[in-house]
């Protein structure tokens, strides 16, 4: 039968691995970026994996450079972008990115706005301040409101800069510049006259209008083939040498996985592993695409 000092012992060893479980059941990581990335599943897988692992994830907002950038100084656990790192740029070194899921950059309007489709050839019209009235889009005599991210860094306005122009310097013409793609998306919602660009990841949870491109709705299945030609990769983002890098790293293979993946497509957005096969032949498939299309673009 055990003595006293035993007893003493076994309860001391008890309490101190009850605190070590608690303090790691209880253990929080930080998520910051972009803000498609976050309206579009982050805050579900957030639930699904505290659900399985006792993990807690903040997740805040402020851009895919915010995104990239706080990894990078170690600011945070977690990161989500809509682009890559941009190259010879300090700031936004010593990151992995990983990608995670396809997204859409897709032309939003108000829901009582009449247009249904808008082609490429107008679309770089609009951005370059050749178009100011619906009627030039096929819809009513009406002026627009082009409504732009500020920056020419941000996710959105680097990827859409490099889909439209193959340039990610060009200017964009409006005086109707918001700081985030929420802001923005909201002012949609309100304006009758607002015309913009953002996530397709996102624009699901608004209410206002998705237009077709190209004659193509953003669907799952056009996004995953690549008919839709506007798509993009969403990344998660660490740092090996962060404040929790380990549990960083289950949290992306937890994403990664057919169960993260699974909520990924529940919030109607194509797991990058979906589209993987199709990355290179599309890819070529765009690039001549785009090279033939600014050939044909008038001056």
């Amino acid at each position: 039968m055990p003595n006293a000092n035993t007893l003493i012992l076994r309860a001391i060893l008890l309490t101190m691995m009850s605190i070590t479980m608690t303090g790691v059941s209880a253990l929080d990581l930080t998520w910051v970026g972009c803000g498609i990335t976050r309206n579009a599943f982050m805050a579900d897988l957030a639930a699904a994996y505290q659900q399985k692992t006792d993990t807690r994830i903040t997740i805040e907002g402020g851009g895919a450079t915010k995104g990239i950038r706080a990894i990078a100084a170690k600011e945070a656990d977690i990161g989500g972008a809509c682009r890559y790192t941009l190259k010879k740029t300090p700031q936004e070194i010593g990151v992995k990115m990983i990608p995670v899921a396809w997204d859409a950059l897709v032309v939003v309007v108000h829901k009582d706005n009449p247009l249904e489709s808008i082609s490429l050839a107008q679309l770089r019209n609009l951005y370059r301040g050749r178009i100011d009235n619906f009627s030039r889009l096929g819809g009513d005599d009406q002026p627009l409101e082009l409504l732009i991210r500020e920056g020419k860094i941000s996710g959105v306005g680097y990827s859409l800069r490099k889909h439209l122009f193959e340039d990610p310097t060009v200017e964009f013409v409006s005086p109707h510049v918001f700081p985030s793609s929420g802001p923005l998306e909201k002012a949609v919602e309100q304006n009758p006259r607002a015309i913009a660009v953002t996530g397709v990841a996102s624009a699901y949870k608004r209410d206002f209008k998705i237009l077709k491109l190209e004659g193509l709705d953003p669907s799952f299945e056009n996004i995953r083939t690549g008919n839709y030609l506007m798509y993009r990769p969403l990344f998660l983002v660490f740092n090996p040498n962060g404040p929790h890098p380990q549990e960083a790293d289950r949290f992306i293979q937890f994403a990664l996985s057919a169960e993260g993946r699974e909520v990924i497509r529940k919030n109607r957005v194509v797991p990058y592993f979906d589209g993987m096969l199709l990355i290179q032949r599309r890819l070529d498939e765009w690039k001549q695409f785009i090279h033939k299309a600014l050939a044909d673009q008038p001056e």
